[in-house]
């Protein structure tokens, strides 16, 4: 018996079914207004929509980490020179932080300043928790 729908094991609907399941949810329509255009029941739809929900939040997860050796740095961007200033003390001046997967991902972040906190924050959000993090030879605070 070939099968009804490659997307969800032991569904009762079809695979075209589902893709319009799929399109009405990417166009931001409630599960009761998808409901009522598949002919579906508001239950079954809020089933199909929540495992699509926590699909989405597994791929997120699994792109977000940077696992492994990490190098971290900031970078000033803006004017060459502003009245006689350079490098940090510079005003005006954009700062963009980031993290470097070695031989892999790149995260970049604009961050008000380079304090401790700020980028600490950064690197404990996007970096997993065992991974190593290269440095400049700021002096990180862990």
């Amino acid at each position: 018996m070939p099968m009804k729908n490659k997307y969800v094991i032991r569904s009762h609907i079809s695979e075209k079914k589902f893709r319009d399941i799929i399109y009405l949810f990417s166009e931001d329509l409630s599960a009761t207004q998808i409901s009522h255009l598949t002919k579906i029941s508001r239950l079954g739809i809020n089933k199909y929509l929540t495992a699509v929900r926590f699909r989405i939040f597994e791929y997120c997860q699994d792109q977000s980490s940077l696992k492994g050796e990490n190098e971290v740095d900031e970078s000033y961007f803006g004017a060459r020179r502003v009245r006689g200033r350079r490098g940090r003390g510079a005003r005006g001046k954009t700062i963009v932080f980031g993290l470097l997967k070695r031989q892999g991902k790149v995260y970049t972040e604009i961050v008000p300043d380079c304090s401790a906190t700020v980028l600490q924050k950064v690197i404990k959000g996007k970096a997993d928790v065992g991974s190593v993090i290269h440095s400049d030879g700021w002096r990180w605070l862990f």
